[in-house]
């Protein structure tokens, strides 16, 4: 929550025009075209629980562990005959490993009883399985399905509300106002770049002003300045 709280504190400091904001997504759609999550999967029900054990986590943290649990598992009923215990022991290096053991069984449950072990295509069904809340249906909706999606985790928080995109106090209102905001045709792969500028460049403390690409089109005060040359 204190996140959440020191963004919307220190980032609102204009809004963006709509020119500029078709200029910044050509921009980092031109300098990736393809964007991807860094989690690794290989379906849909593998992207579902890489994002629900992703929660407190790296996505570098989740490779590891998804490394040695999906060759083992990677079907709902394949994780469910492995048990419980195993799958703990397999993601033990992870936080809140206790609680994701349980909710990925129990998803896993439902999955194989009430769709036919495959992950269903609706927020209201991929809310309704254990561990599953919007931010992870919105990224499973939009990377496995296609979905125009945005998925807001602190990253895309800061950056919508830095740039002037989306300005809001909850996760809910910025997704709001960039689902408002975004122009359509980059709506499918927006998720992706935001959350990347957010990781790479516009860190929350230490943002890399100098080399962002998209500097001159962001109202945010606070740019940090660039180095001087070393004599």
């Amino acid at each position: 929550m204190v996140a959440w709280i020191g963004c919307t504190l220190n980032c609102h400091n204009g809004s963006m025009k709509p020119a500029d904001r078709l200029e910044l997504f050509t921009r980092l759609r031109a300098l990736n075209p393809h964007p991807k999550t860094e989690l690794l999967y290989d379906s849909p029900f593998e992207l579902l629980i890489a994002v629900m054990l992703s929660a407190q986590a790296t996505d570098v943290s989740v490779n590891k562990v998804t490394r040695r649990l999906f060759p083992l598992a990677n079907t709902p009923k394949t994780m469910l005959a492995l048990g419980e215990d195993r799958v703990r022991e397999l993601i033990s290096t992870i936080g809140l490993f206790n609680a994701k053991a349980k909710n990925v069984m129990a998803t896993c449950h439902i999955l194989a009883e009430q769709h036919g072990s495959e992950v269903p295509r609706t927020r209201e069904a991929l809310e309704a399985l254990p561990g599953v809340g919007r931010k992870t249906a919105n990224v499973v909706l939009n990377t496995a399905f296609g979905e125009p999606t945005m998925a807001v985790d602190t990253h895309i928080f800061r950056v919508g509300n830095r740039l002037g995109l989306a300005k809001g106090k909850t996760p809910l209102a910025v997704e709001k106002g960039l689902l408002k905001a975004i122009p359509a045709e980059f709506l499918r792969d927006a998720h992706h770049w935001l959350i990347l500028h957010g990781r790479y460049t516009c860190k929350a403390l230490k943002p890399n002003c100098p080399e962002c690409p998209v500097r001159d089109l962001c109202p945010f005060k606070q740019k940090t300045p660039a180095r001087a040359a070393s004599s």
